[in-house]
């Protein structure tokens, strides 16, 4: 009888969470900064916010894609916290009415926020995962 090697890559979990947090947020960008005016008639914002958040959620999504073939922890902390930061962010942008949402604009944003907590967790999960010995 043979024995194998198993051999994990322990950064597994942590490239799938980066690079489907890439694949959303990017895809977020894309409908914002192409369908800025049917998007902000439906939730409120103006085009011109619109515009710019996805440029630069573009941006960010390709950056956290690369990220996503090549980890590196200090760069994957970054992530994470800027990930925390939009999420309360937003929240907080419905609370206090600084951008005028409609109630789907306001339920959409508490939702994403939801997803990119999530994303957070999942990355903080995976860097854990990747840093065990």
């Amino acid at each position: 009888m043979t024995a194998m090697t198993v051999t994990a890559d322990r950064t597994r979990f942590l490239r799938l969470a980066l690079a489907t947090d890439a694949v959303v947020t990017g895809g977020n960008g894309l409908i914002y900064l192409a369908f800025a005016g049917p998007v902000g008639d439906l939730l409120g914002p103006d085009t011109g916010l619109l515009r710019g958040i996805g440029v630069f959620l573009l941006v960010y999504g390709a950056a956290v894609g690369f990220l996503a073939a090549r980890p590196n922890a200090a760069a994957v902390k970054a992530v994470i916290a800027l990930n925390m930061i939009w999420a309360l962010g937003s929240i907080a942008a419905v609370v206090t009415g600084v951008i005028e949402f409609s109630t789907l604009g306001a339920v959409w944003a508490i939702a994403q926020a939801l997803v990119v907590g999530g994303f957070a967790e999942l990355q903080i999960i995976g860097l854990r995962k990747a840093n065990r010995p």
